[in-house]
């Protein structure tokens, strides 16, 4: 008994023990519930989802609790995720304010992220968005798909129903080049005898003629596919209130032009500047459209491609003159071939500069080379021009030695030169951004259904949210939801999309389930990225369901 009863004191006392933890916790809790708090975001200045018309000076966020120093930060990005300052944020002298001194913002769109640690150790973040001004249109594929005035309806893919457009396209271009070329080198070369000027003269005429009647085939197809279905008397406008069309009328008539400089005295001055100025002109017009035409800064652009095409029609109509010159006169061809290596080698170097940068320009990530037929071509052609360059320093070499160019050498340069300007007149005509698709993504499972729709899906703009949650109907409509964005591949905090429940009219309907809809409109895609959409679904019974979602803007 004794025994006994010395084992039963021992549990008395953890009993009591026990208790009177209970006690004290509870007390402890219900007089110091701060102590188990997290610090949450009170304000925020400027605030989730505000439209500036001027640029904050700075970035104020106002905690509910101290927030640790020295740990954690505070960034702004730009419409590129790059931090638009350097400077490191401040913190109060209580510990609650936590501000970042902003540079002047141009107008675009801006995330700011933050990430601290509360005082109680639990980290904390989050990101939201703001606007200063009216931002530009964010550029992707769709900008580009009518430059020409019209064309490819879909800038991620060739279509082989466009072959009559891409063959007047290829004859064009190496017509346009080559016709440039030969004005160029005509003025140049001085030496040129009688042979030679028929050479130049032969060519030009053939080339000129090739210009014209592509020109005329490229503006029939192309004015068609944008006068579908407009009055015969809207035709009109199209040539004279539109740019591409003022730009075909100058082409035809610069082109004319050509055939006239033909009937002046060769070998003259005034035969030799008009061919130059024909020449800095007609490549001029055809610079200011396409890609650069719809690409900023445009100056930039536009006179980057200038020179872009001059050192084209510099190397092609020289290489091409060259090459007939070996068949028809070996001794003259080593005597322009000389002249011609010089020329050429400035050209090649200034089209890869040119190409370079004009590939930075147009490209906010080179990894997209690789998402459009317009990289992979651009990455093909800068690979024959590697092959163009060590052919010409070939070439170069024996001409040094022999003083004759080499015809297997010649055929090579010039195969690969006709390959080039076929691959750039295709790829000069379709986007080198791949384009934004809307999201719509429909799941349908047993405990949920739901969809997911963000239209248009750009960066940097307005979009449209819309959300469609199906529970069954013993749950009845869900508590709360929230949808939030995640970067993939970069530590900023995810983005809570403001939804809002609202009443929808459409007649999507599951029997057994109650459909309850959301809608969001704002610049929440504040930056091209692939994103993750978490879209976290509290039912009444406080049972949470999280589904997943995948997309990519560019």
């Amino acid at each position: 008994m004794i025994t006994g009863k010395r084992s039963m004191l021992p549990l008395r006392v953890i009993a009591q023990c026990f208790i009177l933890i209970i006690i004290v916790g509870g007390l402890f809790g219900a007089f110091a519930p701060s102590a188990f708090a997290h610090a949450t975001l009170d304000r925020a200045t400027p605030q989730a989802n505000e439209k500036m018309t001027a640029s904050p000076p700075e970035v104020k966020l106002v905690f509910s609790e101290a927030i640790e120093q020295g740990v954690g930060a505070l960034e702004v990005l730009d419409t590129k995720a790059r931090k638009v300052t350097s400077e490191t944020a401040a913190l109060s002298g209580d510990r609650t304010t936590l501000s970042l001194k902003l540079p002047e913002l141009a107008e675009g769109v801006y995330t700011v992220s933050y990430r601290i640690v509360s005082e109680d150790g639990h980290p904390v973040s989050g990101s939201y968005v703001f606007v200063v001004g009216n931002p530009p249109e964010w550029k992707d594929g769709s900008a580009f798909n009518d430059v020409y005035g019209g064309g490819e309806t879909d800038s991620h893919a060739l279509s082989s129903d466009n072959w009559l457009l891409y063959t007047a396209r290829i004859i064009y271009y190496a017509a346009l080049l080559i016709a440039a070329g030969l004005m160029l080198w005509g003025a140049a070369y001085r030496k040129a005898n009688d042979s030679v000027a028929a050479v130049f003269r032969r060519l030009l005429l053939i080339s000129l003629r090739a210009l014209l009647l592509s020109l005329l085939v490229l503006i029939f197809l192309q004015s068609k596919d944008i006068m579908e279905g407009q009055p015969l008397s809207a035709w009109g406008q199209l040539f004279t209130g539109t740019a591409s069309g003022r730009a075909w009328l100058e082409l035809i008539a610069l082109t004319l032009a050509g055939f006239a400089i033909l009937s002046i005295k060769q070998g003259t001055g005034i035969r030799a500047a008009v061919q130059l100025l024909w020449a800095l002109i007609i490549v001029a017009v055809e610079s200011m459209l396409g890609h650069p035409a719809a690409n900023d800064p445009k100056l930039l652009t536009i006179a980057g491609d200038w020179i872009h095409l001059l050192a084209a029609s510099i190397w092609a109509g020289g290489l091409l003159a060259l090459l007939v010159l070996w068949f028809e006169d070996r001794k003259e061809a080593g005597r322009f071939g000389a002249f011609f290596s010089r020329g050429a080698l400035i050209a090649l170097v200034s089209l890869v500069v040119t190409g370079i940068g004009m590939t930075l320009l147009f490209l906010p990530k080179l990894s997209y080379l690789w998402l459009t037929p317009w990289g992979v071509m651009l990455t093909i052609k800068a690979g024959l021009t590697l092959l163009v360059i060590a052919t010409g320093a070939w070439l170069r070499l024996r001409m040094r030695k022999g003083g004759i160019p080499d015809g297997r050498l010649l055929r090579v340069d010039t195969a690969l030169m006709l390959v080039i300007v076929g691959i750039a007149a295709i790829f000069t005509y379709v986007s080198p951004l791949p384009s934004n698709d809307p999201v719509h993504y429909h799941q349908m499972g047993e405990d949920v259904h739901y969809t997911l729709e963000i239209s248009p899906n750009i960066p940097g703009g307005s979009n449209a949210a819309t959300l469609q949650v199906w529970l069954p109907e013993q749950l009845g409509e869900p508590k709360s939801v929230v949808l939030r964005l995640r970067s993939e591949g970069r530590e900023d905090a995810p983005i809570d999309v403001p939804i809002a429940k609202f009443d929808d009219q459409s007649y999507d309907t599951f029997e057994g389930f109650v459909r309850t809809s959301y809608q969001a409109k704002g610049a929440f895609l504040p930056y091209a990225a692939k994103w993750k959409a978490e879209i976290r679904i509290l039912t009444k019974e406080d049972v949470e369901i999280v589904k997943e979602v995948s997309f990519v803007n560019y």
